[in-house]
């Protein structure tokens, strides 16, 4: 797949894009990349035009050295739409990404057709000694994967993936899921193009002053919120107040599931999205 570059708030934005129709937009979580969309990109796109971005500060897309806020993230939506010429699309983010999703919607809700929400929170719980141990602790990540990624992989993967899936992927680091990856796969593009330090300090920025809580009613498109029952790090009672708030919206649970569903149960979460989308 080709990566291309968008002129966006005088930055360059790394995008993808495949398959044709109406387009639909996926918007990645904190510390990763665009790629982290591996279990959705390739299907998604036989019945869409799907793009997939690197955020400012991640992947290829330019990292300017200052503190990012929510609007920001939204803007560079905004912006690598008017430069595709997308009037309107459906609208898919993850963890970070729905927050930036959320963001959005709530400034653009005329540029969205449905709006996706995996695994994400409406505001950040943590207070200020809170964010900075988050902070800290990416940080801290980043140089556990560049010392040894695989090591580093395995180690996180009990916050993303169930017991069952991490057991499989350690026995065979090659074994390809669903066609699409294996646990080689997603080690060895861990530690291509990663938030560095300071980009992990710019995006926690972002985190800290957000909260759509309050705002979330004003959210009229369509919406589907999925979640996962066994989400450490965006828990289903947060999914489950989000879907309070926006009237227009319905929830599904991924069972026995962490916050790498997309990636661990792709078929089931594509399926999920296909039907809310196509229908």
């Amino acid at each position: 797949m080709t990566e291309l570059y968008a002129d966006v708030n005088k930055i360059k934005i790394c995008y993808e894009i495949s398959g044709e129709g109406d387009a639909v937009i996926l918007v990645h979580g904190f510390g990763v990349k665009s790629k982290v969309w591996i279990g959705q990109f390739g299907p998604l796109s036989e019945k869409f035009k799907v793009i997939r971005f690197d955020n400012r500060g991640a992947g290829k897309s330019d990292r300017p050295n200052e503190p990012y806020t929510m609007d920001m993230f939204a803007d560079d939506i905004n912006g690598l739409m008017d430069f595709l010429n997308i009037d309107k699309a459906h609208i898919v983010g993850w963890s970070l990404g729905g927050m930036i999703v959320q963001a959005f919607v709530l400034k653009y809700q005329n540029r969205v057709n449905k709006l996706v929400l995996i695994n994400t929170l409406p505001n950040w719980p943590a207070d200020k000694s809170g964010l900075e141990m988050y902070k800290n602790g990416q940080i801290e990540g980043y140089h556990a994967k560049i010392k040894d990624p695989t090591k580093k992989f395995f180690e996180s993967a009990s916050m993303g993936f169930s017991r069952k899936f991490r057991k499989m992927m350690e026995e065979d680091p090659k074994k390809k899921f669903h066609g699409l990856f294996s646990a080689e796969d997603l080690i060895n593009e861990s530690i291509i193009d990663p938030s560095t330090p300071q980009d992990i300090i710019n995006q926690v920025n972002a985190l800290g002053n957000y909260n759509v809580l309050d705002k979330l009613h004003n959210i009229d498109v369509e919406t589907l919120i999925i979640c996962a029952s066994n989400d450490r790090q965006t828990p289903k009672s947060r999914n489950e107040l989000i879907h309070e708030k926006i009237q227009n919206s319905k929830l599904i649970v991924i069972e026995k599931a962490g916050h790498d569903s997309p990636k661990e149960r792709a078929p089931e979460v594509n399926k999920h999205i296909l039907d809310f989308l196509l229908a």
